[in-house]
């Protein structure tokens, strides 16, 4: 069993369908790679973005679940989601966001990268971290952004925690994660690769309060697992561990397993494979709504609940 390469995915939840589309489809230039519905509550969207093909490591989903209310920042969660961009590309995502009404917070220095933080619709906290490592993505050619100053998929994730050693036992014990820094509170594990989204940083904050579930959460991080035989390998190895790990779920695009690490964030164990290409061609991503076979003979009744929007031309 190889250690964990790095992350999957990221999944959040959203508030206005139309709003979230806009944000990261034109704003940020991450493709929609599929439109299908959340398999559990299929009367709600389930967005996928990433690069043109969506790599594992570039993928951002999103639950918009209408008229949620905004969740509250804390500890037990994800706060915040970093792209990897390259150094000269700053001023240009610095300049990009305010044009399109978005405020930026000031460049800061971590781990010696600098870091552009803002936000998006619902408040969810997202970073520009730059970097000259390799990037192993598909670049979106069709979209708004020009290759050299595109995302280059994540960086990682910052996780906010009263206690750090459990999670930091589970992420380089079972997990394969290395220990590679600490700036103050804030200790950075890295995964087993040097390509993208490496990093989960582990913020220590005693004491705070807890989050509050609600648009601009993360619901859950999913890592990545080449394939089913590797992932039953890794089910085995956390419940060993400790963890109540659930069965495999199929997701149509990879199959999962779930478990709450000991600060409360939810993580997910995914397969590269089968990918998003499995229902539909690279041109036709994103265009229709896909609909797992379980799902299918429901698709009338599917298609009346969800709330219509636009895909809107990505090309500046």
């Amino acid at each position: 069993m190889k250690p964990i390469q790095g992350l999957h995915h990221i999944t959040a939840v959203a508030s206005d369908p139309q709003k979230n589309v806009d944000f990261y489809h034109l704003i940020l230039g991450q493709r929609l790679i599929k439109r299908t519905v959340n398999f559990d509550d299929p009367g709600t969207y389930h967005f996928y973005y990433g690069d043109e093909t969506g790599t594992p490591g570039t993928i951002m989903t999103y639950f918009p679940w209408r008229h949620m209310r905004r969740g509250r920042k804390g500890n037990g969660e994800t706060s915040a989601v970093a792209y990897t961009i390259r150094p000269e590309a700053v001023g240009f995502w610095h300049d990009r966001l305010k044009k399109n009404g978005i405020t930026p917070g000031s460049v800061q220095t971590r781990f010696g990268a600098e870091v552009l933080p803002f936000e998006d619709p619902d408040g969810m906290t997202l970073e520009l971290i730059t970097s000259d490592h390799p990037a192993t993505l598909q670049h979106w050619a069709d979209g708004p952004i020009p290759e050299a100053h595109a995302l280059k998929g994540f960086h990682g994730v910052t996780l906010w925690l009263d206690e750090v050693e459990p999670t930091a036992a589970l992420l380089t014990g079972p997990m394969g994660y290395q220990f590679v820094g600490q700036e103050g509170d804030r200790f950075r594990y890295k995964g087993a690769s040097n390509d993208i989204g490496l990093y989960v940083d582990l913020l220590h904050r005693p004491g705070q309060p807890p989050a509050q579930f609600g648009a601009g959460s993360v619901h859950h991080i999913a890592f990545r697992t080449v394939d089913d035989v590797e992932q039953v390998e890794y089910q085995q190895t956390i419940r060993q561990a400790g963890f109540g790990v659930t069965p495999v779920r199929d997701r149509q695009y990879f199959h999962s397993i779930y478990f709450r690490e000991p600060g409360g964030v939810l993580f997910e164990v995914a397969t590269d494979a089968p990918g998003f290409l499995y229902d539909e061609p690279v041109a036709e991503l994103g265009k229709n709504l896909k609909l797992p076979p379980w799902l299918e003979e429901r698709r009338p009744e599917i298609v009346q609940a969800l709330p219509p929007f636009e895909l809107k031309s990505a090309q500046n």
